[in-house]
């Protein structure tokens, strides 16, 4: 399971990787990222920033102009930071499929090679299928003897991975079409006309 630390490190790079913006604007993005289930305080962006910073994957400016009562501080990665968040994305196994990881990695995937991206959502697929096949064995197994409404809720998580890992197929087969058509198709020459 990836850390907090290291899937924010993945986020503010991979956002920074766009463009250079200040620490609300990233922490407003991480969040909308991020989701409603996982919020982002500045108490943890602002070390992640920090130890960033220390490890010259980031640069701090401050932009030139009137001066305010507290000047926002914009980041931009580094040359370091873009090798390090290639290195990131080009990373596959079970961290780059599990539930605090992937959409992290999704948001960037137009920076990920193919043969990556097709790796981690066949991963995921994998993890999600084997959630869906013990969700369904439990299902069977308390149906008889939960009450209505815990069989309901149950019966909701079958059909949330179901939904998952349907998209996930579409997804993967939507990689393997492009893949396929990458190849040039060869020119068939043509025969000269005559006047």
């Amino acid at each position: 399971m990836a850390r907090r630390g290291d899937t924010i490190e993945l986020a503010v790079l991979g956002l920074l990787h766009e463009g250079p913006m200040h620490g609300y604007e990233l922490r407003k993005r991480l969040n909308l990222m991020l989701g409603w289930g996982r919020l982002l305080s500045y108490g943890s962006l602002y070390p992640a920033l920090k130890k960033m910073l220390r490890g010259n994957l980031i640069e701090e400016t401050v932009p030139s102009g009137p001066q305010t009562r507290r000047q926002r501080i914009v980041y931009k990665v580094t040359d370091l930071g873009t090798e390090e968040f290639s290195r990131l994305m080009s990373e596959v196994g079970p961290a780059a499929w599990e539930d605090d990881n992937f959409d992290i990695r999704f948001r960037f995937f137009s920076s990920t090679d193919m043969e990556i991206r097709l790796r981690v959502l066949e991963g995921r697929r994998s993890r999600l299928q084997e959630r869906l096949d013990r969700v369904q064995r439990e299902l069977a197994m308390t149906q008889a003897e939960a009450d209505r409404y815990a069989a309901e809720l149950q019966r909701h998580g079958v059909e949330s991975v179901e939904r998952e890992v349907r998209w996930l197929s579409d997804l993967i087969n939507a990689e393997r079409n492009v893949q396929g058509q990458a190849a040039p198709a060869p020119e068939t020459p043509t025969s000269p006309t005559t006047s």
